[in-house]
């Protein structure tokens, strides 16, 4: 839109089934987002507007929230639901409190999809090799990139809390400062395109894939949660006393409620279950622990003002806003019905069957379409129309033959 359409208030419209396009491109049966297709208002939200600081020309770009003509939030919308689940939490005088991880690579240009990523090369005319995790001079290589990415999430007004190498070959990880939830969900989006666009200036590649590289860690987007008391901001996790509370328990039962059900929610694409599937740090579970990273529920080590569980399922390629709404409704679903978790796991453990997750993008949808409490908490519109999405998707990877398959099948009798 040009800036003086948009200083005039002039209303962008979007046809419903763009919200269930799916990855490639195409869309599922209309039936899912009403036959005739109608549109739905983009409403700005104008605290998110920001110019573009690595756009030569001058550009701007505005959040919006998918609205029907009623005023009503588009069902269909993921931020949608994110606002309806904070609004819950407000009606009980609640508020949710998180922080997203996210870890991304940096790679040369990849052209030709049929090969590996590679990673850059730096300042020093090398590629990276070997493991940097937590090196002090892990990113020097690619200093001209980080800078610019720092100076243009300062433009955007991104704080950062931490910035660090992690565990892969170019891999790193960005710890967003603790807040709102619509918040964190705007700020997380934002971080992925800014670091998408900032690295073709600089001739590389960021992936957000969840495994983009074989025998290595993949790259999840950690969700930590906390609730406070709306007004006084009081942790209700921790009491006077600085000991965890009923709430607290229920919280976690009612992410490991959800966390089955709410798999493909977590994990939204084939790939998704290649990081699964390696569970090194990337636990498939629904167990929970006191800072134990094997569990896909960890309770880190902090001061009871800070007590939080930290939902380790997302993976880095998860949405932002439905993987934050999805873990923050399971948890509030807890704390309404005051589910109880089960006992705490430390140390090496076996995983109860109980508390077991889909390792198929298949299952998951499967487990998805099926679940109730998908329906109570986000409505049979938005998961009719989100299965019918990735099932798509799902079918579109089966119509192809993977090179492993060429390469290890072809010769067999």
């Amino acid at each position: 839109m040009t800036a003086a359409g948009f200083l005039e208030g002039r209303r962008l419209q979007m046809a419903r089934g763009v919200l269930l396009q799916c990855i490639m491109g195409g869309y599922p049966e209309s039936r899912f987002y009403g036959s005739d297709d109608g549109d739905l208002a983009l409403v700005p939200d104008l605290a998110q507007l920001h110019r573009l600081p690595w756009s030569q020309q001058p550009r701007a770009l505005v959040i919006c929230d998918a609205d029907e003509f009623s005023g009503e939030s588009s069902a269909l919308s993921t931020r949608g639901q994110l606002k309806a689940v904070i609004a819950r939490y407000a009606a009980r005088g609640l508020a949710p409190v998180v922080a997203t991880e996210l870890e991304f690579f940096v790679f040369a240009p990849n052209t030709d999809p049929t090969q590996p990523f590679r990673p850059p090369v730096g300042l020093d005319g090398r590629p990276e090799e070997g493991f940097s995790a937590f090196s002090i001079s892990s990113n020097n290589g690619l200093r001209p990139f980080f800078s610019e990415v720092y100076a243009c999430m300062a433009a955007l007004g991104l704080p950062r809390d931490t910035f660090m190498h992690e565990m892969g070959v170019s891999q790193f990880e960005i710890n967003l400062l603790h807040g709102d939830p619509l918040l964190l969900a705007d700020q997380t989006f934002l971080f992925k395109h800014l670091l998408k666009e900032v690295a073709l200036k600089h001739g590389l590649t960021v992936v957000c894939m969840a495994k983009p590289l074989a025998h290595t860690a993949g790259s999840s987007m950690h969700i930590h949660q906390s609730v406070v008391e709306l007004g006084s901001g009081r942790n209700v996790f921790s009491d006077e006393a600085g000991q965890p509370t009923a709430a607290f328990r229920h919280f976690i039962g009612g992410q490991q409620a959800g966390m089955a059900d709410f798999t493909a929610l977590f994990a939204p694409n084939v790939n998704s279950y290649q990081r699964l599937f390696h569970p090194y740090a990337s636990p498939n579970n629904a167990c929970w622990s006191h800072d134990n990273r094997a569990a896909g529920l960890r309770i880190p080590a902090s001061s009871p003002v800070a007590r939080r569980v930290e939902n380790r399922l997302p993976g880095a390629d998860a949405n932002p806003y439905l993987a934050i709404a999805a873990s923050l409704a399971a948890g509030l679903y807890g704390i309404e019905h005051e589910l109880e978790p089960s006992a705490a796991i430390q140390g090496e453990f076996e995983v109860p069957p109980a508390l077991s997750l889909p390792c198929t993008l298949h299952a998951a949808l499967d487990r998805l379409k099926r679940s109730q409490l998908a329906i109570e908490l986000f409505g049979v519109e938005f998961i009719e129309g989100y299965v019918a999405s990735k099932t798509l998707e799902l079918t579109s990877f089966h119509d192809e033959i993977t090179p492993w398959e060429r390469r290890v099948l072809a010769a067999q009798a």
